[in-house]
């Protein structure tokens, strides 16, 4: 079509797809839009709508088949790579345990080959993580009809949490009553569980860690509160990255691998919510997320 005949012309008469028309009807644009290129199908395009002038909007569209190309090569290859490497640590296990059995205790090859079976367990966590973490992201239709028990699930996580805290914490725990939610149960509790397991790991014995499940304003709020060490202001937008660590001794320290909080932001997501993270240096932190009111199931 010729530019000229393009002029005055309402946008959505122009790009035809229903995304793009519930996009611009919710009139909230903080987030891009990905759509299929209307030239050709096996092409993707972000569009992106922003504030331009007195009451115009600037749209711009990229195309990022390449990237999202990509990115699909980087999950299998993760994914891939985490599953080929879990038979030779199996195997690398069993046979340093059996090592271990045949030396007395006072033998010198105790402390090496007790490192070996510590770093292996490591790399075995490593390898779980990955391949949870895979499985989240390929799992983008989260079947959000089902619904969860809360009071169920924190029951187990209360035995993970005493489990892991060895009676050196003092854990509370709030779950309102008759408050479930709609979603897929082994991610939002494998989120759960993450938040709670490194909010002991880095809270020195003796601290306190509170975690709540609890009816809010704008849905039900699930949050970890510590009195660990806390985390500084920079490092705080980048923690759901793979792989950051705020301290990489303390992260060797306590086996840390840098995935648990990637875990939590891709599982949140597949369930309209994010993660929130308050804290302050030598004070403690507070992890938290809302599961919106229109996943809930309230019981009367």
């Amino acid at each position: 079509m010729e530019p000229s005949l393009l002029y005055g012309q309402r946008i959505d008469n122009l790009i035809r797809h229903p995304d793009f028309s519930a996009y611009l009807r919710k009139n909230k644009y903080f987030e891009p839009l990905e759509i299929p290129s209307p030239v050709s199908e096996r092409r993707l395009l972000e569009i992106r709508l922003m504030p331009y002038g007195d009451r115009q909007l600037l749209l711009i569209a990229r195309d990022i088949t390449r990237i999202h190309q990509l990115e699909s090569m980087r999950k299998d290859f993760v994914a891939n790579v985490s599953h080929e490497l879990k038979t030779p640590l199996t195997v690398l296990q069993g046979y340093l345990e059996i090592m271990q059995s045949m030396e007395d205790e006072n033998s010198p090859n105790q402390k090496p080959l007790n490192l070996m079976q510590q770093q292996t367990r490591r790399m075995q966590s490593m390898v779980e993580q990955l391949l949870a973490l895979s499985r989240i992201e390929a799992g983008a239709n989260v079947d959000l009809s089902k619904t969860i028990d809360m009071h169920n699930m924190f029951s187990q996580l209360k035995v993970e949490a005493y489990a892991l805290a060895a009676e050196q914490y003092t854990l509370e725990f709030f779950c309102e009553s008759e408050l479930n939610t709609h979603g897929d149960e082994l991610q939002l509790r494998s989120a759960c569980s993450n938040l709670i397991s490194n909010a002991i790991r880095y809270t020195s014995p003796g601290g306190k860690v509170t975690i709540k499940w609890q009816n809010v304003a704008s849905g039900a709020k699930f949050s970890v509160t510590d009195t660990g060490v806390g985390i500084a202001p920079q490092h705080i937008n980048r923690l759901t990255e793979r792989f950051y660590r705020v301290d990489n001794a303390r992260s060797s320290k306590t086996g840390g691998s840098g995935l648990g909080l990637a875990i939590v932001k891709h599982a949140l997501s597949h369930h309209h919510s994010e993660l929130t993270v308050v804290s302050e240096l030598g004070k403690g932190s507070t992890f938290s997320f809302i599961i919106p009111t229109h996943l809930l199931e309230r019981k009367i």
